[in-house]
C-alpha cells in the first residue's frame, strides 16, 4: 500500500466516521454524566471516558455497516445530483471513491471488535450489569442495517434510533457512572430519544425517491412526505411534553427551560410542511432540527446538574 493509498484510507475513515455527528450519542452521554454527579457527587472521568470512546466506535461501525448495506442496495447509488446535499446518500464514501467495499468492511468489523473489547473490560473491571445495555446497543447498531432484521428497511429503524440514543445510551452511561439505574433516568431520556429520532425523521426526506427505489420502507416512506410532517411534528410535542413530568419529578424548575426552543422547532415544522418536496428548501428544517437537538441537549446537562442545588 503506497502512502496515497493510506491517505485516501485515512480521509475516508474519518469522512465514515464523522464525527460532527457524534453530537447524537454526546448529547445523552453529557446528560447521563451530569445526572450521576447530581445524583452522587462523583465524577469517574477515566470510566466515562472509556465509555464515550466505546460508543463513538459502535457508531462509526453502525456508520460503515450501514454505509455498505445502503451501497449495495443502491440506496445511496440512487441518490441524483439534485438530492445531494449533507443530510442526504449517507457518508458517501463509497459513492465518492473515498473507500472501497471491502474496506468499509475492514472498518466496520474493527471499530465494532474494538468497541466490544473496551465494552468487556468495563464490565468485568466496572459493572457487570452494563453488559446487558452494551449487548443490547451492538445487536441494534449490527441489525439497523443487516438481515434478518434490518430495522432501517423494515419500518423499525426511526424506533432503535429513539430508543438507542435515548434510554439505552444515557441507562448505560449513567450505569456505569453510579452502579444503578434509577427510573427518573429513563423520563430525562425520553425527550432526547424524541428528538433524535426527529433528527434521522426530516433527514430521510432528501433520500425518499433513492429509499422506495431501493425497498428502504422507513416510515417517510410508507406515509409518503406530506403525511409524514405530522409525524415531524408530533416528535417536537412529545419531547417537549416530557419536560414538565421531569420537573415535577426533580421538583426542579430549571428543567421548563427545556421548552425555550419550542417557537424555533415550530418555525421548522412550517418550514418543512412548505417545503416537504423541494429537497434544497427543506435543509434549513434538516440543520435547524440538529440545532434544536444539540441546544436542548445543553440545557439538560445544565438542568441535570442543577438538580443538585435547586428544589421547590
Amino acid at each position: 500500500m503506497d502512502k496515497r493509498d493510506r491517505v485516501r484510507i485515512w480521509q475516508g475513515f474519518w469522512q465514515l466516521a464523522d464525527p460532527k455527528i457524534w453530537i447524537a450519542s454526546t448529547v445523552p452521554m453529557l446528560v447521563a454524566a451530569a445526572l450521576a454527579y447530581s445524583d452522587t457527587g462523583r465524577f469517574d472521568f477515566i470510566w466515562f471516558l472509556l465509555s464515550v470512546t466505546g460508543v463513538y466506535l459502535i457508531e462509526t461501525g453502525k456508520n460503515a455497516i450501514n454505509e455498505y448495506v445502503d451501497y449495495k442496495s443502491g440506496a445511496d447509488r440512487n441518490v441524483t445530483p439534485e438530492n445531494r446535499t449533507p443530510f442526504s446518500g449517507g457518508k458517501k464514501t463509497i459513492v465518492d471513491g473515498k473507500l472501497t467495499l471491502q474496506e468499509v468492511k475492514v472498518i466496520a468489523c474493527g471499530t465494532m471488535l474494538a468497541a466490544c473489547a473496551i465494552g468487556l473490560f468495563i464490565v468485568v473491571y466496572r459493572e457487570f450489569s452494563v453488559l446487558w445495555i452494551g449487548l443490547l446497543g451492538v445487536f441494534m447498531s449490527i441489525f439497523y442495517s443487516v438481515p434478518p432484521f434490518k430495522f432501517a428497511y423494515t419500518g423499525l429503524g426511526e424506533l432503535a434510533v429513539g430508543i438507542t440514543f435515548g434510554p439505552l445510551i444515557t441507562a448505560g452511561m449513567y450505569l456505569v457512572l453510579t452502579g444503578s439505574i434509577i427510573p427518573q433516568v429513563i423520563v430525562v431520556s425520553l425527550p432526547i430519544g424524541f428528538l433524535i429520532a426527529n433528527v434521522l425523521w426530516i433527514n430521510q426526506y432528501p433520500d425518499y425517491e433513492a429509499d422506495k427505489m431501493a425497498d428502504k420502507k422507513n416510515w417517510v416512506v410508507r406515509m409518503g412526505r406530506e403525511k409524514g410532517i405530522k409525524i415531524f411534528a408530533l416528535l417536537f410535542g412529545l419531547a417537549y411534553a416530557v419536560f414538565p413530568l421531569i420537573s415535577l419529578v426533580y421538583r426542579n424548575p430549571v428543567w421548563l427551560l427545556g421548552l425555550l426552543s419550542i417557537p424555533v422547532a415550530a418555525r421548522y415544522v412550517k418550514t418543512a410542511g412548505k417545503e416537504f418536496g423541494s429537497t434544497r428548501k427543506l435543509i434549513p428544517a434538516n440543520a435547524g432540527t440538529v440545532q434544536v437537538y444539540q441546544v436542548t441537549g445543553l440545557v439538560m446537562v445544565i438542568a441535570s446538574l442543577s438538580n443538585r442545588f435547586v428544589s421547590f
